[in-house]
């Protein structure tokens, strides 16, 4: 079979073309996956486009959440090849596909812009204007501010990833009952009263108390992992790990846990320093992602083997899910109410309520919504920014 002359381009040049849209996507696709693609296209043939398809999404993805661009990217590159050629020479701003170019995902979008195409000539230097650069000023800021995380594209999300590291999270604390030296209590610290004596000739200059300790609540990170919240994991994962860096140490304490179809134990990946570190740990511990949502079997593996990480009833417990759960609702319900008994609050963060007018209609979603002390949205960055606020008046209710 005579797949094109390397010398004019042909299928070489548009799958190594592609493998650089691809990169450009944010799929992590280097050049020995290229290589193996051409091999692969080799061995199938351009007869039947859905198996050339396969051949390529076999070699050249190696993360279920890259699949879906994958094939939207295919479907656009290789609708014919004169559309490829063009849009590797830049003679069309955009590509021709089967899907709408608004309703293409940002990934694609900003793999197919003009601006990032591949053989885009210099301009003349004659040419050039002088122009401003605004990508971070503070009109773009406010819109990255307020934008849903699922509609980013991927130069985007990877900055406001970054951003979103930098939002403090002051963790809410409770009295504990051991004491500590303070200017205020209702006892005094006789050993403090006769150490001051000592050093003033036995005269009593300052009377220290003893106050009580205040100690960071402990945290119960429950993160959903399945297709729907694709995007919505990572970066709540990276947030909640740099704002409790530090804060969670010998005084505190942090679990975190994925669920999907099982119960995976994230505590080891957030003990990292890195949230880099943190997150490629937590992609290779992680093995149902982008599967189905199974709450209450997840709950029902936490309370059976990890009940213990529930502190005397203190714990704060944050469930990051969409609430479109699949398991039975009678078994989410049982799970759910045992949760609730053992920590101090259920806090609901849903994705979900970027949508105006959102109503927990699923059977998962109600039963959460009955079940929860209070529901907070985690769509964006704003919201991250007043989730803080939103916990304390959740504990003082």
């Amino acid at each position: 079979m005579l797949l094109g002359d390397a010398r004019t381009g042909k299928l070489a040049d548009n799958i190594t073309g592609f493998g650089r849209a691809l990169r450009r996507a944010g799929v992590r696709t280097d050049s020995a996956r290229i290589a193996l693609a051409g091999q692969a296209a080799m061995l199938v043939g351009v007869a039947s486009k859905p198996d050339l398809s396969a051949a390529l999404e076999a070699v050249m993805v190696s993360r279920e959440q890259d699949r879906l661009v994958f094939r939207e990217l295919f479907d656009v590159y290789f609708r014919n090849p004169e559309v490829a050629n063009k849009l590797l020479a830049q003679m069309l701003p955009s590509a021709e596909g089967k899907a709408e170019p608004g309703k293409r995902r940002p990934r694609v979008r900003e793999a197919l812009s003009p601006q990032k195409a591949l053989g885009q000539s210099q301009p003349k230097q004659e040419d050039q204007k002088v122009d401003f650069d605004a990508a971070m000023t503070a009109s773009e800021l406010q819109r990255l501010k307020h934008a849903d995380f699922n509609a980013l594209g991927a130069a985007e999300y990877r900055l406001v990833e970054r951003l979103a590291r930098d939002i403090a999270l002051p963790i809410p604390t409770v009295t504990a009952r051991r004491t500590q030296p303070g200017a205020h209590g209702a006892r005094m610290h006789w050993p403090g009263v006769m150490r001051h004596a000592a050093r003033s000739g036995g005269e009593l200059m300052r009377l220290p108390r003893l106050q009580r300790r205040e100690h960071p609540l402990p945290l119960l990170v429950l993160v959903d992992v399945s297709g729907s919240m694709e995007r919505y994991s990572r970066l709540l994962l990276a947030f909640l790990h740099a704002a409790t860096r530090g804060k969670m140490g010998q005084k505190g304490r942090c679990d975190v846990f994925a669920f999907g179809t099982h119960l995976t134990d994230l505590t080891p990946a957030f003990r990292l320093a890195d949230s880099d570190a943190m997150l490629a740990a937590a992609s290779v511990a992680i093995e149902d992602f982008a599967g189905g949502t199974r709450l209450g079997e997840s709950l029902a593996t936490l309370r059976e083997q990890h009940a213990r990480r529930l502190v005397g009833r203190r714990t704060l417990v944050l469930l990051i899910t969409d609430g479109l759960d699949t398991g039975e609702p009678e078994a989410l319900a049982r799970e759910l109410a045992w949760l609730r008994r053992r920590s101090q609050r259920v806090l609901w963060l849903n994705p979900l309520l970027r949508f105006d007018g959102y109503a927990p209609l699923a059977q998962g979603s109600a039963v959460l919504h009955r079940q929860a002390h209070g529901m907070l949205a985690v769509h964006n960055l704003s919201k991250l920014q007043e989730l803080a606020a939103s916990l304390a008046a959740i504990l003082r209710r």
